[in-house]
């Protein structure tokens, strides 16, 4: 089965410490996921991030309830981090994130790797819901992202 790729990158206007800290913070994630996804962190809060930590969530997908654990399995401040699903609802889902000082600010990169579940079906669900659903999630964070971060040398 083709693992696929999704790459998005965005600048933003705060150095890369600042903008590492913000990403690495888990209860941070609740307020860059739209409510149609009934995101909720399980793990007690505050997370301490480092490799090896792992985090359990719970999302809504079109109605379904469902568990989803993730472990950090690189840490790498403030350059990258990245979190790979141990249960959940892909058959592989790892999340690099990238940190790299760019023109006073932040340039931000999102790579996932990722293969959705369906066996043979995988390209249709993949097609009409999967790639679509990450679509729309990770341009709502986008939007959002604005919102955090001002001017480079502002606060949060």
């Amino acid at each position: 089965m083709t693992t696929r790729l999704l790459e998005r990158t965005a600048w933003i206007p705060a150095p890369p410490e600042k903008v590492f800290d913000f990403f690495s913070a888990a209860e941070n994630l609740q307020q860059l996921t739209p409510d149609w996804l009934h995101f909720r962190i399980l793990t007690p809060l505050p997370v301490f991030m480092e490799k090896g930590t792992r985090i359990d969530y719970q999302i809504g997908l079109y109605g379904v309830p469902m568990k989803w654990k993730t472990e950090i399995t690189a840490w790498e401040p403030p350059r990258r981090f990245e979190d790979t699903q141990l249960a959940g609802p892909y058959r592989v889902w790892i999340h690099e994130h990238i940190f790299e000082p760019e023109s006073g600010g932040t340039r931000m990169t999102d790579r996932v790797r990722y293969r959705a579940r369906g066996a043979l079906f995988e390209p249709l669900v993949n097609r009409f819901f999967v790639r679509r659903s990450l679509a729309r999630i990770f341009d709502f964070r986008e939007s959002r992202l604005a919102g955090f971060f001002r001017e480079p040398g502002g606060d949060r």
